[in-house]
């Protein structure tokens, strides 16, 4: 039961800040609302490694760290520019498939994978042409949303393999800090400096909630994956798809048919591959 409501916690927590940092990006813009996220998430980040305690990362652990933390920010960054020209029913589940990318990065460096691993690949692949390629409405802005969307799932990929390539020597406390830290000393402080970094004005309360929902929907999920993994990781892989609900709802977005069906075929690669992986 633990496990069913860290993950569904988690997939609601991450399509919150997914919703909610759309709307601010078409605001006051993606880098200021990536700033504002960065500052808003550190805090809880430094007091959740302080509780956790632990032994400090060291040698080649800061090392996947610091791609970790470069990774994240990056894709944050690029799928707030992204949901800042395309819709968010397209751009999520594009982005989602950064456990794909994770799984590729381990196939390229020595891992073996069973044969449902590669399928659930491939149908994610399907899934990700069939979505950007559906001719909408949005025309060449939209083609740009998808592209960004695409890198953001190569830098999340990276990242989460980065973590979890030292998840298991540290607390859980600690994967969380590298992005905040990362991304306040090389988006939000410079910015300030050059005096660019927007005010929130209206967008303020969507940003404090996007930094405030990353953190607990981390925190949730690594707590439902100590009681069962697969569970949580599948359940929280569909944030996509509740995003993409939240989007039509909220945002009157429209989806073609084959957009649809792109968008369900990466639903289930994502859940098919996160109960194999985990």
């Amino acid at each position: 039961m633990i496990a069913i409501v860290g993950g569904l916690g988690a997939a609601l927590a991450w399509a919150l800040t997914t919703l909610c940092s759309a709307r601010a990006s078409r605001t006051i813009g993606a880098l200021s609302t990536l700033a504002w996220v960065m500052l808003v998430g550190l805090v809880p980040a430094v007091v959740a490694v302080l509780v956790a305690g632990g032994d400090a990362p060291h040698g080649g652990e800061l090392g996947w760290l610091s791609v970790s933390g470069l990774g994240n920010v990056a894709g944050l960054g690029l799928v707030y520019a992204a949901m800042r020209r395309g819709q968010v029913g397209v751009v999520a589940p594009i982005s989602s498939t950064e456990g794909a990318v994770a799984a590729v990065i381990a196939i390229a460096l020595g891992e073996t994978v069973s044969p449902g691993v590669g399928a659930a690949l491939a149908l994610a692949v399907a899934g990700v042409v069939l979505a950007a390629a559906a001719r909408g409405t949005e025309g060449r802005t939209r083609a740009s949303a998808v592209a960004f969307a695409c890198c953001a799932a190569l830098a999340f990929g990276a990242s989460i393999y980065a973590t979890g390539r030292v998840s298991q020597d540290l607390s859980i406390a600690w994967a969380m800090l590298p992005a905040r830290a990362v991304g306040v000393a090389f988006v939000s402080l410079p910015l300030l400096a050059l005096r660019r970094l927007s005010r929130p004005g209206p967008a303020t309360g969507l940003v404090v909630v996007t930094g405030l929902a990353e953190i607990a929907g981390f925190a949730l999920y690594a707590v439902g994956a100590r009681h069962d993994i697969a569970v949580a990781a599948v359940l929280a892989s569909q944030f996509a798809a509740l995003a993409v609900i939240g989007a039509v709802v909220l945002y009157r977005e429209r989806l073609t048919r084959w957009q649809t069906v792109g968008i369900v075929l990466i639903a289930i690669a994502v859940a098919a591959l996160s109960a194999l992986r985990a």
